[in-house]
């Protein structure tokens, strides 16, 4: 089977590594808007038989040339991209998976349903880690149980040695970031969804080995789940972990203006606060320090008639500076795996939808083992 990889950048390479090491992948192939970017990437994160070239995300026809000789692709561009590989995809009858985070495209996307199911493709967006993992984790969970009261999904992406005052490094975009940190976030609450604010709800968690830390509201995280579950499960939600304090110092500065797109004057310039933000965060909170991933996914019902509750949990450190960051395993060998696991026909299923539906977790889950991702299910 032959796998693409679009986007040439931290998630891009990580995809890349897993795919050209994937079982029954003839070629992987990195495609980026700098061609020799994508040469360098192919020859660092790939093997003998990687491939790469120059492609324009934002051409339809230009990735639908590409995609016509490949069983399957991952997005790894930024989200304003995917609807328009995801038509170039139907065309070119390749299955898609992309690292989603943004609703609002995830559902244009979710529209071209039929179109895909005419293709004879599958089309899972939002793959990465939350959203991504987490929801085929849920969906595992919720196999567990005769009815689920709740679940409660907690991610955090944090240096290994926090750094005062924000404790934090970036691990991803840091438009990412402020998005989350500003956008509206979606729960359950009653079986119904309901939007709350991001960055409010905080809480106390602990994780062994790490310590006390803090979780919030941040918007993405539930990605299809409150559409899928709505009227099924009475409580659903989605938090971001940092240590302790983060919150209360990062949120004032989007409380006065920073995360705003709308420009201000300075001096005889106009400057967009939200540019001014990322570069600020750019330049301050990037660092090579190794960094960890944690997830718990907590779910708790009934089965059998008695009160039941399942954790499954992740401690993923990066293990040196010179191997992948536990935010690029994480987040994109999940992708990689479902990119894969779509053209090695383990996905029976034809159109647009959410992984929740469509994932095997057995299968994905055994991938994540074989990948050295450690998760721990806890039944009680």
């Amino acid at each position: 089977m032959k796998i693409a990889v679009i986007g040439a950048g931290l998630m891009g390479r990580a995809a890349l590594y897993d795919v050209t090491n994937a079982e029954g992948v003839e070629t992987g192939a990195v495609f980026d808007i700098d061609g020799s970017l994508a040469a360098e990437v192919a020859t660092k994160y790939g093997n003998e038989k990687t491939v790469s070239g120059q492609l324009d995300a934002s051409s339809e026809e230009a990735v639908y040339n590409v995609l016509k000789d490949y069983d399957s692709c991952i997005s790894c561009v930024t989200y304003k991209y995917n609807p328009v590989i995801t038509k170039a995809a139907i065309r070119a009858n390749c299955h898609m998976v992309d690292l989603g985070g943004n609703n609002d495209v995830v559902n244009s996307q979710l529209e071209m349903d039929t179109e895909a199911k005419e293709a004879g493709v599958i089309i899972v967006p939002d793959c990465g880690l939350a959203p991504g993992m987490v929801s085929v984790l849920t969906a595992d969970g919720i196999t567990k149980f005769d009815k689920v009261d709740s679940v409660k999904i907690r991610v955090g992406g944090l240096p290994q040695s926090p750094r005062p005052p924000l404790n934090y490094q970036m691990v991803f975009s840091a438009e990412g970031l402020i998005n989350e940190y500003w956008e509206p976030c979606v729960v359950l609450e009653n079986g119904q969804k309901k939007v709350v604010n991001p960055m409010t709800a905080i809480e106390d968690l602990s994780f062994d080995g790490i310590g006390e830390l803090e979780a919030f509201y941040t918007s993405g995280g539930t990605s299809t789940l409150p559409d899928t579950y709505e009227n099924k499960i009475p409580f659903l939600d989605y938090k971001t972990i940092r240590y302790p304090g983060h919150c209360a110092m990062f949120k004032p500065m989007l409380e006065i203006g920073l995360a705003s797109r709308q420009p201000i004057t300075v001096g005889d310039q106009q400057v967009e606060p939200r540019m001014l933000l990322k570069s600020v965060l750019d330049k301050n909170l990037s660092s090579s320090d190794l960094d960890l991933v944690l997830v718990r996914v907590t779910l708790e019902g009934k089965k059998d008639g008695n009160d039941k509750k399942v954790t499954y949990e992740i401690i993923d450190r990066q293990a040196s500076k010179e191997s992948l960051t536990a935010m690029m395993r994480t987040t994109s060998f999940p992708a990689a795996i479902i990119a894969w696991m779509a053209a090695a026909g383990h996905i029976e299923k034809r159109g647009c939808q959410p992984q929740e539906l469509v994932v095997n977790p057995s299968i994905f889950l055994t991938q994540l083992k074989k990948r050295g991702i450690n998760l721990t299910i806890r039944a009680e």
